[in-house]
């Protein structure tokens, strides 16, 4: 069994929710750092809608439903993570952001308290380099709805400890019932690595004029099996996150395929990101 019971999570965003959710339904007990009243109110309602969804569809019990919403609170003080056994950090793909936030999260959690990020480009090490216990930092990566999706990579830098990577995946696979993979510590890990290049094509076949965006999704769909097109895809993940998976990747390795196209930059500077801002290659 893991040791891993009080979990804090670092935002309440879409990612940052679904963590918090799945841990809670898990048995722990979750606290969500935001960083005013209004995004904390938010998170709130995003956990309630998301409970919500769960028990209309049958995959939870109304009273189960309950308590795990129960075990899950919000706080605007990082100071309130200093028991906690696990921090996940799902903040914005922000760098210097996600620094500060090590750096400040060494200096409160509990020495043996293991710190988590849920970057999905940005190497650990950077992360472990803010602090003073480099060996007890980890990516533990989940995917978009974390509480569908079943993967988990989980991120080992050249210094994290195997005795937290361990934990983490004890935590994420016998705790939480995910599925997990082992990923070294480049941009873009297992899954990013292979998928955003894909997208990033689509991305520019589309600004090209060569075929419109559904026809490029009925393509891959029809003709290739994959559940989604590469568009809805990217829509579904965030046009903004996709921009900085594929800049991090490009900065990491430099090859051309990894460049992101000026449409998607446009796009984002738009504020078109996709479902979550209900416009981006599609209307919602």
């Amino acid at each position: 069994m893991s040791n891993i019971e009080l979990v804090g999570v670092i935002g309440g965003g879409t990612m940052g929710a679904g963590i918090a959710e799945v841990a809670a339904r898990a048995g722990s007990t979750v606290k969500i750092l935001e960083t005013s009243q209004t995004t904390a109110d938010a998170a709130e309602a995003r956990l309630d809608k998301s409970f919500a969804r769960a028990v209309k569809s049958g995959r939870i019990e109304a009273d189960a439903a309950e308590k795990a919403r129960a075990a899950i609170t919000l706080t605007l003080d990082i100071e309130d993570f200093a028991d906690r056994d696990l921090v996940v950090e799902a903040a914005p793909e922000i760098e210097s952001l996600k620094l500060d936030l090590f750096g400040k999260l060494d200096s409160i959690v509990k020495p043996e308290g293991i710190l988590a990020t849920n970057t999905s480009s940005i190497p650990v090490i950077k992360m472990a380099n803010a602090t003073q216990r480099p060996g007890k930092v980890v990516g533990v990566h989940f995917f978009n709805p974390v509480p569908v999706l079943p993967l988990v990579e989980i991120v080992v830098s050249l210094v994290t400890e195997e005795n937290t990577v361990a934990a983490v995946t004890e935590y994420a696979g016998n705790t939480l019932g995910k599925k997990t993979i082992r990923s070294g510590d480049r941009a873009g890990f297992i899954v990013n690595a292979l998928l955003i290049p894909y997208m990033v094509s689509a991305i520019r076949m589309f600004e090209s004029g060569f075929a419109s965006a559904e026809d490029i999704d009925d393509g891959m769909v029809s003709g290739c099996a994959h559940p989604m097109g590469p568009l809805r895809l990217t829509d579904t993940v965030g046009l903004d996150v996709t921009l900085a998976v594929a800049e991090s990747l490009y900065a990491e390795f430099g090859e051309p395929h990894y460049a992101p196209p000026p449409l998607l930059r446009r796009k984002v500077e738009a504020g078109q990101l996709g479902r979550k801002t209900g416009k981006g290659f599609y209307t919602y």
